[in-house]
Parts: structure tokens; C-alpha cells; sequence
């Protein structure tokens, strides 16, 4: 009888980055689980329960329901839940048909549910059920959701930008058509769920949270019975999942509360630059971190897709190769090829934080000299040395020891230790606790330094109902102001709003326009909130009515906060330039607004000249014109 270890790893290649595309149909997942009777990696999607009560017998009224997002959301599962929940057959889903249709009793009325799981796989003019094109079909469900004499309702699965993209080539004329083509762009760019008059909620799964799905799915992956095969069968230490294993020590430190809270803080700053993972992205993510191997062969025999396999195992550990199998350089994708790994939006995006490619010369100091230098040997020793498996091994230590006498530089022994220096600060950045931040800070390895603050002191802040500290938003109110300004200004007591005489836009500003308090003054502010969505944004407000908000994402935080210490971040300084460019145009609008009704008149021509002090306070002059 074939051994369920083996069986398990092979069939959590197939969510990994293969060659081969399984991983990129749900159906083809479940198939290969039932082949080697194991379950697939299944949790309850966060939308899951309120999306199955809209097609129960206790729903309060027939709805239609689109979900959108992009490949791997989730869509297809969801539609297939519902379907098992009206009682539709297993073996009608799993056929290659894209339509369905099923009676059953949604809100106590007899209703004929329409589920369509994909879109864009819709045939144009096969027959689709009861109806003749795919044209047909999508006019009736424009026609259900504004009517109130039919007893049909669907469920439609479509990515993202398919939707409007679809409506604009239907029959335009028809007055359903066209509504429903308005409904969908309103809700869609204004991130709404429903609109009063229509019997239709669409669920956007982009929007939901990549940090809470990682959560879900990470609790999915550790806990899958799979894993317990593994122990139960290893034989030997050289074996899979013995002792000396790389995939079962790959699987213990996912567990562990360290490396768990580190990564999901990485999606969850994911989510806070506008990026989603999805579901799929996540679960090849997790796949690749325990398998992933950063090689092509092993003792003369490939190691298929970089992905181990249970007979790779033994192969890894005879050749003494098991630092290449380090879970934290495959979290960065860096197992892969390049080609392999920019064609993967999930190491695209883990890969802006340029973890092991950012360094401070601290840390450069700990891995090159920390086992000779007797202020740095104990981290040494903490962090490289006590790691058996991807800290500092014998390879490491001759590579380092050559590169410190200088033996082969810019030679090809160089280039490697340069690489396992890479390797190594990616481990530092999962090893550091939070208790040592102060000495050494996981996201000085990083291109956004103030990550950990932003976390700590903007978001954990604003969910637990607490007001932002000062120090934080005269930071950043610093940062503004040198943004605004075009000179090394260090007011941060109040927001600066000047023009150039070339506009608002030019790069220096010396004719002051007006002055915003931070502090909250009569009806001035400026302050850190928390949008409707728990995303933090930065209002700026003067009156009651007249606010200016900007969404104040992990970029922007990073990029004022450097200005305002003095540093200009040239790595993604262009765009966040324009941005608080046009934000201070949003405000000067608003300051003219404001004046027009209080009904403030300026007398004369007179221009107020801003000038810096030696120490940067600005100064102001009235030149006035005959």
C-alpha cells in the first residue's frame, strides 16, 4: 500500500509554481485529491456564510449575486457551495459546462437559480440551457434584477474588468441593459455592494482582506491531515520528514508564532499599498515556502520545478544542500528562476519590500565579521550558529572567511557569498524578535523602514480606538510641508499651502497662500482617521463641511516620513511626488472655497513671500504691487 507522506507532498506541489496548471482550476485540484483520497486545502471564504443565507429558504427576498475579483478569489468555490446548498448533483458541477440552472425554494418562493461560474468561459452561441446565446441569457438577468414578476435569480462569477467590458457589447437600447450596465460601473467604482431599486448585491473578493485570508489559509495548510502522514511514516532522518528533513523543518517554523506574525504583517502592509493576494496566490505562497528548493538537481538528478519531492529529500541531505531548501528565501520566491518568479504577482509584490537586497551596516557587520567581533558574537551566535539548517553551516563560514581576506574578489566565490548574504538577511528579517527592535530592526532590511511604525503606531492604533500620537503626525505634517513648499521647511505645527508663479505644481513654492493648524483650531485641523473600510486616511479639515482627505497608504507614509528626516526615497519618490502634489491643489481649492464663503475679499495686490530661517522656520513677507 502506498504511503500517504509521499502522496501528500505530491499532491501540495500542484498548489505550488508548476509548470503544469492545475493549480489554476478548482476542479482539477479536487480530482487529483480524490485520486489519492486526500482532502484539498478547504476553508469557509469570509463572505461565504452571508452569500449562502441570499439563496436559502429563510433569505429575506430573491437576489441576484455577482461575484467579481481577480483568478484565484475564490469564485468558483463559492458558486459551487451554493450549488450543493440548493442540492444541484456532484456530477453535473464537475462536468465542463459553465451554466447551470436548478429549482429550488429561495425566501419561501419556488425559484429557478442561474448560476453561470465563469463569464468569460460562456459560449457566445452554444445553447446554453433554456437559452440560445450567451447574449440572451445576460439580458434576461438584466431584465430580474429591476423586475418584479419573475422567479429567477443568478449567481454570476466573472474577473475583474470583465463586467462593464461585457455590458458596453450587449444590445444598447434595451432599458434593463443599459440600467444594469450604469448599476455595475456605480457599484464597482464606488466599492458598494448594493443600490437601493435593484435586486442585485455584487461581491467584489478583492476587497477582501489579504491578511485575513493568509490567516485562513495558513490554519488550512498546518493543520491538514497530510502533514500527520508525514510524521507517522518517516523511518529514518534521512528520509522525508526525518530529522534532518528540510521540509518538515520548512513546516514546524510556518508554525511558529514568529514567523507567522512576520509574514502575515508583510500581506497585511501588502493590503495597506493596494495590492491583493489571492486565495490562490496565498496557498502557492504557503506551498513554495516548505517545498520550494533553490536548485536544479540533486546528486546528478533534477529537482522537477525547484519543489521537492519525498524522493529528493535524501538526495538534498547526502549532498549537503539543505540551505538551499531555507523557507526563507523561498517565501521571496527565491528558489525560482527569475523568469519564473516576475511572472508571479505574489513574489512581484513581496519582492518591493526588497527584503535581503536592503542592509544597514550593522547587519552587514553581523553576518561578515559577528563570529570574530566580540560586541556582535552573541547575535552571531543567537541567530547564525544556532541554526543548524540555514544559518551559518560550514559552506557559509569558508565563503566568508574567503570573502573577509579578499581571496577571490570579484571572483565567482564572491558573487555566491554575496547571494548567501542575501539568504541570510532574509532569515534575519523572520529571526529578529519584536523585543529587539530597538537594537535591531527587522525592517531596516527592507525598502520601508517605517513599516514596523506604521503597523504599530497608525493601524494598530486606529483599531483599537485610540487617537494617533503627536509625534507621528508631526512627522508627517513635516514631510507635507517640505512637499508643499520645495525647501527644507521644519514647521510641523501647521500645514504651509503655497503656490509657485508657475502654479500649485511647481517645485518651488514661495508664495503662501494660507496656513492650516494641526492642532485642532476652531474648525482646523489635521488629523489620521479611519475611513468607512478601516483604511487609514489623512484629513485635513477647514470647517465642518469642507474636508480633504488622502488615503495613506504604507508608500506615502514611508515616503513623507523620509522627506521629513531629510532623506529623498528615489525608488518610488515620482509617484508619491505627484500625489502630495495634487493633494496640496485639493486643499489650496478648498482654502479659495472657503474664503468665497466666509466671504473674505482681498484688498489690493499684495503677495505674502515665504523665506526659511537658518534653522528652517518659515518667515513671511508682504510685497504689495502699486
Amino acid at each position: 500500500m502506498a504511503k500517504k507522506g509521499p502522496q501528500w507532498i505530491r499532491f501540495l506541489r500542484q498548489y505550488g509554481p508548476i509548470t503544469r496548471n492545475d493549480n489554476m482550476y478548482d476542479e482539477h485540484i479536487r480530482r487529483s485529491a480524490a485520486r489519492v483520497k486526500l482532502d484539498p486545502l478547504l476553508f469557509r471564504h469570509p463572505i461565504e456564510d452571508d452569500l449562502l443565507s441570499l439563496f436559502s429558504e429563510s433569505a429575506a427576498s430573491p437576489t441576484s449575486v455577482i461575484l467579481t475579483g481577480t483568478a484565484g478569489d475564490g469564485k468558483t468555490h463559492l458558486c459551487r457551495q451554493v450549488w450543493q446548498q440548493l442540492g444541484g448533483a456532484r456530477e453535473e458541477w464537475e462536468s465542463d459546462n459553465v451554466y447551470f440552472y436548478i429549482n429550488a425554494k429561495v425566501a419561501g418562493e419556488e425559484t429557478t437559480v442561474h448560476i453561470v461560474r465563469d463569464l468569460t468561459g460562456l459560449p457566445e452561441t452554444a445553447q446554453s440551457g433554456e437559452f440560445a446565446t450567451k447574449t440572451e441569457l445576460l439580458e434576461f438577468f438584466s431584465y430580474t434584477i429591476f423586475a418584479d414578476d419573475t422567479n429567477s435569480v443568478f449567481l454570476i462569477a466573472a474577473n475583474d474588468g470583465q463586467l462593464v467590458d461585457t455590458w458596453s457589447r450587449l444590445n444598447h437600447g434595451r432599458e434593463a441593459v443599459d440600467d444594469t450596465g450604469r448599476l455595475l460601473e456605480d457599484l464597482l467604482f464606488n466599492d458598494r455592494r448594493e443600490k437601493e431599486g435593484s435586486k442585485l448585491k455584487l461581491f467584489n473578493l478583492s476587497r477582501v482582506s489579504s491578511a485575513e485570508l493568509f490567516d485562513l489559509a495558513l490554519e488550512a495548510f498546518i493543520n491538514h491531515d497530510g502533514w500527520q502522514h508525514c510524521y507517522n511514516e518517516a523511518d529514518s532522518e534521512n528520509e522525508l520528514f526525518g530529522a534532518n528533513c528540510p521540509i518538515r523543518r520548512n513546516y514546524e517554523l510556518l508554525k511558529e508564532d514568529q514567523i507567522r506574525s512576520r509574514l502575515r504583517d508583510l500581506l497585511e502592509l501588502c493590503d495597506h499599498n493596494e495590492v491583493h493576494l489571492s486565495i490562490r496566490r496565498i496557498l502557492l505562497l504557503l506551498s513554495n515556502a516548505v517545498l520550494g528548493f533553490a536548485g536544479k538537481e540533486a546528486e546528478g538528478k533534477n529537482v522537477n520545478d525547484r519543489l521537492l519531492r519525498a524522493a529528493d529529500v535524501p538526495r538534498v541531505i547526502s549532498s549537503k544542500q539543505i540551505a538551499k531548501a531555507s523557507i526563507y528565501n523561498n517565501i521571496f520566491g527565491g528558489n525560482l528562476t527569475q523568469y519564473r518568479r516576475n511572472s508571479l504577482d505574489v513574489f512581484d509584490y513581496l519582492g518591493r519590500f526588497r527584503i535581503g537586497h536592503e542592509t544597514s551596516n550593522r547587519f552587514d557587520n553581523l553576518l561578515i565579521y559577528g563570529q570574530s567581533e566580540v560586541e556582535l558574537n552573541q547575535l552571531f551566535e543567537q541567530f547564525l550558529s544556532s541554526d543548524p539548517f540555514y544559518g551559518a553551516d560550514q559552506t557559509y563560514l569558508a565563503a566568508q572567511q574567503q570573502y573577509i581576506e579578499g581571496a577571490d574578489e570579484g571572483g565567482e566565490e564572491t558573487e555566491r557569498f554575496l547571494e548567501q548574504l542575501v539568504f541570510q538577511r532574509r532569515g534575519l528579517f523572520f529571526k529578529i524578535p519584536e523585543s529587539m527592535s530597538d537594537e535591531l530592526s527587522p525592517w531596516d532590511l527592507t525598502a520601508f523602514s517605517f513599516a514596523g511604525e506604521y503597523l504599530d503606531r497608525v493601524l494598530n492604533r486606529l483599531r483599537s480606538g485610540k487617537r494617533i500620537e503627536k509625534g507621528v503626525l508631526a512627522r508627517l505634517t513635516k514631510g507635507l510641508n517640505r512637499v508643499f513648499i520645495g525647501m527644507l521647511v521644519s514647521s510641523d505645527r501647521e500645514l504651509l499651502l503655497a503656490a509657485g508663479l508657475s502654479g500649485s505644481a511647481s517645485k518651488v513654492s514661495c508664495i503662501l497662500e494660507d496656513r492650516v493648524s494641526v492642532t485642532r483650531r476652531m474648525t482646523e485641523s489635521v488629523e489620521i482617521l479611519s475611513d468607512d473600510t478601516g483604511f487609514p486616511i489623512l484629513r485635513v479639515s477647514l470647517t465642518q463641511q469642507i474636508l480633504i482627505d488622502l488615503r495613506l497608504t504604507l508608500t506615502r507614509f514611508e515616503f513623507l516620513s523620509r522627506v521629513a528626516d531629510g532623506v529623498l526615497p528615489g525608488s518610488f519618490s515620482r509617484e508619491c511626488h505627484e500625489d502630495i502634489l495634487a493633494f496640496k491643489s485639493r486643499i489650496l481649492t478648498a482654502s479659495k472655497q472657503r474664503r468665497e464663503e466666509l466671504g473674505i475679499e482681498e484688498e489690493g495686490v499684495a503677495f505674502r513671500l515665504l523665506e526659511l530661517d537658518e534653522l528652517g522656520h518659515p518667515r513671511e513677507a508682504v510685497v504689495e504691487l502699486d
